[in-house]
């Protein structure tokens, strides 16, 4: 298979999709004043190729903020696309596409993933698509689109998540999440006082969760804002840590990107040497899969800014480019076979 990029800074379509022919799959990324006209475009250029969509800032070597970016697939792969409506109150009601896409597509645990764009309700949405993939053995990265708003074959579609069923047919095909924080020092919390539909913690082991942050990491209101990209919390999944990110103070609560419920146990992060992680990351996928036709790969915002801050991120792009075609989106949550995680990385490596 193989992977094309095309970009626009000015937003123009036709641009960024300027020698692409017989595309087999697409992935529209668009800023949010052009998005509805783009599918519709998109789908007048490609008619009838699978296309999923949202709005979002998009990168290979450079990123894209405000333009447009297409990525395709080709020369190799077979690909269903669709959408679940209704994920805020009934996601399950059309799971039957997502089972007939899987068996459409014919795929297997080796050579098979799913990519999603979702408009929110995400820990929902991966817990009702996991249902299908899980019994077929197929992996998923995707992550959250901007303004509520996805499309599928050329149609926008809000309260919804679009995915793609892509088989690679000359290849394997495996998942990856990088996580660049690691536990800070002994912390432990019991989270009590939530509210699961908003998304916020009222206290931790009992007290205040704004005063118990503050407390430890000395930081004012205004500082927790930008304090959460080095100290987020964590919730622990087995062996693996779910990073939560604060979103916003709320009276002395926070409020967060992701549920936390009562009694779920958190702890407290700290910043690792992410461009060693990174490293370590690009190190290990060139093991595994010494031979790469493509990279796709999303990116939390909160990433973006860090990097961004730290003057990493042109850097960034340019150390995954060692990985031969990488191309991805930024994202406001990413999304891990069935988990919702927060300023994480997951990626799909095709053979």
């Amino acid at each position: 298979m193989r992977q094309f990029f095309g970009m626009s800074q000015r937003g123009n379509l036709e641009e960024a999709v300027a020698g692409l022919s017989r595309p087999q799959f697409l992935m529209l990324l668009s800023g949010s004043g052009q998005f509805e006209a783009h599918v519709k475009q998109l789908e007048k250029l490609y008619p009838g190729v699978p296309s999923i969509g949202c709005m979002g800032m998009g990168y290979d070597t450079r990123i894209v903020e405000q333009g447009v970016c297409v990525i395709a697939f080709l020369d190799g792969v077979s690909a269903a696309a669709n959408v679940l409506e209704q994920v805020s109150s009934m996601p399950m009601k059309y799971i039957h596409r997502l089972e007939e896409d899987v068996c459409k597509v014919n795929g297997s645990m080796q050579d098979t993933v799913c990519i999603d764009f979702c408009s929110g309700n995400d820990a929902c949405v991966l817990t009702t698509i996991n249902t299908v993939l899980k019994r077929a053995g197929i992996s998923l990265v995707g992550g959250t689109g901007d303004a509520g708003k996805v499309s599928a074959n050329g149609k926008v579609y809000e309260d919804a998540v679009a995915y793609g069923v892509i088989r690679n047919q000359n290849g394997r095909v495996k998942t990856y999440k990088e996580n660049i924080y690691h536990p800070y020092k002994n912390y432990r919390f019991i989270a009590s006082d939530t509210d699961k539909a908003n998304y916020i913690i009222g206290k931790l082991n009992g007290r205040p969760a704004k005063q118990v942050y503050q407390g430890i990491l000395h930081v004012t209101d205004q500082q927790i804002l930008t304090q959460t990209f080095k100290n987020p919390f964590g919730k622990l999944n087995g062996d693996d840590i779910c990073i939560i990110s604060i979103k916003e103070v709320n009276g002395n609560s926070l409020a967060c990107f992701r549920q936390v419920n009562d009694s779920d146990v958190l702890i407290l992060l700290e910043l690792g040497d992410y461009r060693a992680i990174t490293r370590q990351t690009i190190r290990m996928i060139c093991k595994e899969f010494p031979k790469r036709s493509a990279v796709f790969s999303v990116n939390c915002l909160f990433r973006y800014k860090l990097f961004s801050e730290q003057g990493y991120m042109q850097q960034y792009l340019q150390d995954m480019a060692a990985l031969g075609s990488h191309a991805g989106l930024v994202g406001y949550g990413e999304h891990y076979n069935n988990r919702f995680v927060n300023q994480s990385m997951t990626c799909v490596v095709f053979e």
